[in-house]
Parts: structure tokens; sequence; C-alpha cells
């Protein structure tokens, strides 16, 4: 019997929004386990496997993106937003939100290209937002934090001031320097679109020696994070996330994360998702909030008439 698993951003994402009545009641008698680490990164790795203290996105997305992955490590050095504040330096857009197009890819790459060569590292980018840097596997590399987990922070408060990050900081503020002069940004800040004005590097590492595998046996994942896919793709399958549940079609997960209507996530997502599991289309469904808050539904819970409806996910 199929079983269906959402992936939901932290409760406090929906504010004072409130579920419908019917998602209410089956909430409230939904078992709830014991809340688990916070953060997406937590959150992913509650449903893939990789090898202990890795996180080698950067080698599992490029062969995602281009199949070359090999046995070179691999880092992202993804374009970023940062901007200045009284506070320090706050980054600002990553990823999709920059807007990024091939045309800005081949404007700034022959730029930075000659810094990174010099340093032994070569720098390309198969996808317009996702730029990488091939390297030696022997090379040592900071654990470097994931641009989602720093998104309107300071951005030395996600440092590495070790030895071996200062290196890598210096290469960063050369590459600002470059990116701050090249005539470029003042071309996308004409379009409305932020500059490009820093790197980020995260997910060092390479492919996982073993095949990847997904916990609770998904098969599929669907999804627009490109972080996810990657995972997705090692493990099994990645497909694209459609507007609604679709139903039930064998196990998989479902990445609603970067949802912030409530009303939206209950009508086209947890009420079908309901009425499948009173249908038993399904068997189970789960959901896991960013926060680790989770849940747990299954068809017999609805005989749970002494407990109260659950009015927010935050409860």
């Amino acid at each position: 019997m199929a079983r269906a698993t959402f992936l939901l951003p932290a409760a406090e994402r929906f504010g004072g929004q409130r579920l419908s009545a019917t998602t209410a009641v089956a909430l409230g008698r939904a078992d709830r386990p014991p809340a688990t680490q916070a953060g997406r990164r937590a959150q992913l790795l509650r449903h893939y496997s990789l090898p202990p203290g890795t996180w080698p996105i950067a080698a599992l997305s490029r062969q995602a993106d281009a199949g070359d992955a090999g046995t070179d490590a691999w880092l992202r050095a993804d374009p970023v937003y940062m901007r200045p504040d009284i506070n320090g330096v706050r980054l600002m857009a990553h990823g999709e939100s920059m807007g990024m197009t091939r045309t800005d890819s081949e404007a700034l790459l022959p730029a930075l290209k000659p810094l990174f060569g010099d340093a032994g590292f070569a720098l390309d980018a198969p996808a317009p937002s996702r730029w990488y840097l091939r390297m030696a596997r022997e090379t040592r590399i900071p654990a470097f934090a994931d641009p989602g987990d720093a998104l309107g922070d300071d951005v030395f408060e996600h440092a590495d001031l070790g030895p071996d990050g200062s290196r890598w900081r210096v290469l960063q503020s050369e590459a600002q320097i470059v990116l701050h002069n090249h005539p470029w940004n003042a071309a996308r800040a004409a379009q409305g679109k932020p500059p490009i004005n820093s790197l980020w590097f995260w997910g060092a590492g390479t492919l996982p020696d073993a095949r990847m595998r997904a916990h609770d046996a998904h098969p599929t994942a669907c999804t627009g994070d490109p972080t996810l896919h990657a995972l997705a793709s090692a493990a099994g399958g990645a497909q694209r996330l459609p507007a609604r549940y679709p139903g039930a079609a064998g196990d998989a997960l479902f990445d609603l994360a970067a949802m912030r209507d409530l009303a939206r996530l209950d009508a086209d997502w947890l009420q079908p998702a309901l009425d499948a599991l009173r249908r038993g289309d399904i068997e189970r469904l789960q959901l896991d909030c960013e926060d680790g808050r989770r849940f747990a539904l299954e068809r017999a819970h609805r005989w749970r008439f002494w407990r109260r409806p659950l009015q927010r996910l935050s409860e």
C-alpha cells in the first residue's frame, strides 16, 4: 500500500494562518513523534542516507547537472547578492532568486576563471545559478554553511575562521573585487535584478562510493529544489513537483518546503491526501516540518474522537 510524505517549511513560516476545520481535526488525531533536529539539511537527511559527517551536495548536483563528477572533489561557488549594513554584510539572495541566465554566466565567468585557475581550481557553470570548482580529492576544504541557512544573516556569523578558511576568504574577497568592477552588473541593475557581487562556497566533497538510498523506500521525490533533486537523483529518482497532490502512485516524497500560503497547502495538498487516506488509497501520510515537528496519520486515527483539533501547525 502506498505512502505519501510531505516536506513542509517550519511551522512559524505560516504565522497566524489557520488550518481548515477538516484538516485541523485530522492533524489533532495524528501521531506526533518527538521533535527532531531543525534545519533544511537535517530535514533532508531524515530521508536520504549519506556517509556520516559528509554533505557532498556539490558532487551530487554536478552529477545531476553534467554527469561528469567522476572521482574529483567538487565545491559549489554559487553567485549571490550580499548587502552591507550597519552591523556587517548580509546574504540577501542566492540560487533561483537571483534570476540568473546563461548570458549572466557567459559574461562573468571569463573574468573569474583566471583567479581560480591560478589557485589550481577549474571554475565552470553547467547551470546558470549553480557554479562549480573542480579540485583534487585531497584538497582540504572547510565545512562551509549552506546558503539557505545563512540567508538574511551577517555572513561573518557563518565564516570558517580556522586556518583552512583563510585561503577561501581571500579567494572570495578577490572574486568580490572582480564582480564589483564588472560592467555586467550595471546591466543587471538596469533590468531590476540584484547584482552578482560575491560567490558562496559550500557543499564540498566527492561522490559517495556506495549508491545512496532513500529512507522509508521513497522511490521518487517531487521537488523544485535543486539540492533535493540532486539527492533524489542519486538515490533513485526525481520529478518536477506537480501543482497539487496527484493521488496515490506508490511511495513518494513531495517537497512543499517553499510554500507560505497555508490555505493553498491545505486545499491543494493536505485535504486531497487526507481524502486518499480515508478511501484507503494510501495507508500512511507523513508530514515533516523543517523545524523538526512531525505528524504521522493513518486511516484508523479517525476514531480518536477525544483528540482536540489542531488549529495551527505550530501548536
